[in-house]
């Protein structure tokens, strides 16, 4: 929603995610909050985080070129890192969730823990729940308008700063919620983690199309499927290029796609 609003490719948008994991962590394990409370502030904190990177660093770049803003979301998420590792020590540190979700399910052969299948539930509500925002409310149709043509929205009167807002409050709670998610899953958590994770969401989006959210969802289906396979298949001594994997993958599907698989003309070029 941000690129498609901004045309802005938001670099430290996994850096807000790892700023809401680490929240989680603070509240369980310092003030032994429990997991519901510590999500609903962590979502509450990485918002706040992504609105302040859009009022500092974003809104009076806004009339810059796309370049420009590019630097200063490196730049964000270079900072947040820095900042994480300044607090917490760049070292792991263990990320344990309470045993009913780490306990395993057994599905003929395939076995999947209770936050595997929290997470697969959860992106479909979440797309269900998000295309309704977008196409049916009014904060939702602003943001079509603005992704269409944002000089042409300002003119009918929409209020740009209040969509690009929104917009980064939403993104910043998602991310905060994927944060849960990831770390539930992997059990540990560092200041750098979320860097990658976030340059493979991006491939994603691109892959799947440009401005489709479901095209983002099956875009990130497609990249985890590819990559596990990858790593499964291949000798042992490439599983290490995973990641790089990825990023091939994704080239050849813009050589042969270049607007992505549910991406369209009008949308550009990706």
């Amino acid at each position: 929603m941000v690129y498609g609003i901004l045309k802005l490719i938001n670099f430290a948008h996994g850096d807000i995610m790892t700023v809401g994991v680490y929240t989680i962590l603070v509240l369980m394990t310092a003030f032994g909050m429990p997991l519901w409370a510590c999500i609903i502030i962590s979502i509450l904190i990485a918002i706040a985080v992504g609105l302040i990177a859009e009022r500092a660093a974003y809104r009076p770049l806004r009339t810059a070129g796309e370049e420009t803003i590019l630097v200063s979301s490196l730049a964000v998420s270079i900072i947040l890192q820095n900042l994480l590792i300044l607090i917490f020590s760049p070292q792991r540190k263990a990320f344990q969730l309470p045993d009913a979700l780490s306990a395993l399910h057994s599905f003929g052969s395939v076995k999947l823990s209770t936050m595997n299948i929290i997470t697969f539930a959860s992106v479909f509500v979440i797309l269900i729940v998000l295309s309704y925002v977008i196409k049916y409310t009014r904060i939702g149709l602003a943001m079509r308008a603005c992704s269409d043509n944002m000089n042409a929205s300002k003119l009918m009167g929409i209020n740009i700063t209040t969509v690009i807002v929104a917009a980064f409050a939403i993104g910043s709670s998602l991310a905060a919620l994927s944060g849960l998610m990831l770390a539930g899953e992997y059990k540990t958590i560092d200041p750098l983690m979320g860097f990658v994770p976030g340059l493979k969401a991006f491939c994603a989006a691109v892959l799947g199309g440009i401005g489709s959210l479901s095209g983002a969802v099956l875009g990130g289906f497609i990249l985890g499927v590819a990559e596990m396979l990858f790593a499964g298949l291949m000798p042992t001594e490439y599983t290490a290029y995973r990641d790089a994997f990825v990023f091939v993958l994704l080239i050849v599907v813009l050589l042969i796609r270049p607007n992505g698989i549910l991406g369209t003309k009008d949308g550009g070029r990706s």
